[in-house]
């Protein structure tokens, strides 16, 4: 029995994704067939090899400069030059969105939108599944399933769908293969699934397209599908020898690796792992450093992207003490190690170049009510202690929680202003309220927008600090301000945080 696992387009094209090569490392694991296609890059490429040209200027330069940006993309000079970075970038995301124009749909290296199918109305994903030649990645996903499932010989095709921007591709795929290949089962998993099968309202309106839908870690209920009992909580080295390294927009191999699934810390209000239930478990250090030091030698990347929602004090603790040889960067809660300049000192020395911090406020009030367990105090001390080691900082703030009023946003526009010289890069976002979350009691909840699948909804904001005024404070006065003009004009555009790094160990 040979399994096809399939990652859908689209999704940032940097690296290969984490949850595939955890499920080939447990059919690797059991000696069991299977293939990998990361139709996300596969599909983007085919895209823009034959993207048609344009009226005007700006698409005719991108179709010529078409080859020439891909390989750009891959020099780590070009992450020297803010300018001529802006520039490729954004021809390469023109091109992509005037390849799927035809098909009503809006495109660039981040995002999918279909002028008129939503990826949160089941209606419209089945609609993808029966027509799947209205996609604009059809020709290409129609010669590459056909000849492996024809070729191969597969039983079982899995979809991993982790973001909205996958999902109408995602049916599109499983609606070809079940009128292609009837015989062949289909599993769906991945963060999106998970998160839709943890909602209270869950039907699932997929039954007779999609074989099983499994929610959270999949190895286990995959290898249980195929008639493998995994002993115990067994875990599987992620397993990278399916995927082809040189096709990723990024100057070289990036390598993506979860030490942990949930988070270890799992308290604060409105957090989508608390209202979803997910459960942390946490593969231990040793095993951590082991395994990174057997993969980068397997795979020679030049960074290594650890995905975790919060990357542990143990596992920092454990990375200061076996380095990986390889510049790193991740997701972390700020602790008393990041405000220990010494700590962080060897944090750079083990190849620390960026780490992600989720600041959220510059309020205290709005912190202690949002159960973040940290204070501002100790925010701006790991701020100064980190930009001293020669770490950047990529700094996330979220706006309109039903705890902040305008005061508390100003608040947080003053720390920041005063903090900027410390903060390298910045994502500013809009609370948006998850629909199964338990602290929602005592809100009047309204539509968000409609869809059967909506993982948000929206509220009347208790103190009368709703979208619509958050956003006219942010690109009125917050993103205006002198200081954080500066950080906002570095954020790498559609590539974001994915790209960072690499301006970080030009940079710094």
């Amino acid at each position: 029995m040979s399994v096809l696992l399939i990652h859908p387009p689209v999704v940032k094209p940097s690296e290969p994704p984490a949850g595939l090569a955890k499920l080939a490392g447990a059919l690797s694991s059991h000696n069991i067939p299977h293939c990998i296609v990361d139709a996300n890059i596969e599909g983007i490429l085919s895209l823009l090899g034959n993207a048609p040209g344009g009226p005007d200027r700006w698409t005719q330069r991108a179709c010529r400069n078409s080859v020439r940006n891909l390989a750009r993309i891959k020099e780590r000079s070009l992450y020297g030059s803010f300018a001529q970075y802006r520039r490729v970038v954004g021809e390469i995301c023109r091109l992509l969105d005037v390849s799927s124009a035809p098909y009503s749909v809006k495109m660039s290296v981040a995002d999918y939108q279909h002028h008129k199918g939503s990826p949160v109305k089941s209606r419209d994903l089945l609609f993808a599944a029966e027509h799947p030649e209205e996609n604009p990645f059809y020709k290409y996903f129609e010669k590459r399933l056909n000849g492996l499932l024809q070729g191969e010989g597969c039983s079982m095709a899995g979809l991993s769908l982790n973001y909205l921007s996958q999902a109408l591709t995602a049916f599109a795929m499983i609606g070809f293969i079940k009128k292609r290949f009837p015989l062949v089962k289909i599993v769906l998993g991945g963060g999106l699934i998970t998160s839709w099968m943890k909602s209270a309202a869950w039907r699932n309106p997929f039954s007779g397209l999609v074989d099983h839908c499994v929610a959270g870690p999949g190895e286990a209920p995959l290898l249980s599908l195929l008639g493998r009992e995994p002993q115990g909580n067994v875990h599987y080295q992620p397993d990278f020898r399916g995927f082809f390294a040189d096709d990723y927009m990024a100057p070289g191999f990036v390598l993506p690796y979860a030490a942990s699934t949930g988070c270890y810390w799992g308290r604060c209000s409105f957090c989508p792992e608390r209202a979803e239930g997910n459960r942390y478990t946490q593969v231990s250090p040793h095993t951590v450093t082991a395994e990174l030091d057997r993969i980068v030698s397997d795979t020679k990347p030049v960074l290594i992207h650890l995905v975790d929602n919060a990357i542990s004090p143990a596992v920092l603790r454990a990375l200061v003490k076996d380095r990986p040889g390889v510049p790193w960067y991740g997701f972390v809660r700020v602790t008393d190690d990041l405000s220990d300049p010494d700590f962080c000192s060897a944090l750079k020395r083990s190849g620390c170049v960026m780490l992600k911090l989720g600041i959220e406020s510059g309020d205290q009030h709005v912190l202690d009510a949002m159960q973040k367990g940290v204070g501002l105090s100790q925010v701006s001390r790991a701020l100064k202690a980190l930009a001293k080691a020669g770490i950047a900082t990529y700094a996330y703030l979220l706006f309109g929680t039903p705890y902040e009023a305008e005061r508390g946003a100003r608040a947080t526009l003053s720390f920041v202003a005063k903090h900027s010289q410390y903060i390298t890069f910045m994502n500013v976002a809009i609370f948006n309220l998850p629909v199964n979350s338990p602290d929602a009691r005592g809100l009047e909840l309204k539509t968000f927008y409609e869809g059967d699948l909506s993982l948000y909804t929206d509220f009347v904001h208790p103190k009368g600090w709703d979208r619509r005024t958050v956003r006219a404070f942010l690109d009125r006065e917050f993103k205006k301000d002198p200081a954080i003009r500066q950080i906002v004009q570095r954020q790498p555009p559609f590539f974001t945080s994915n790209h960072a790094p690499f301006f970080a160990i030009n940079n710094l």
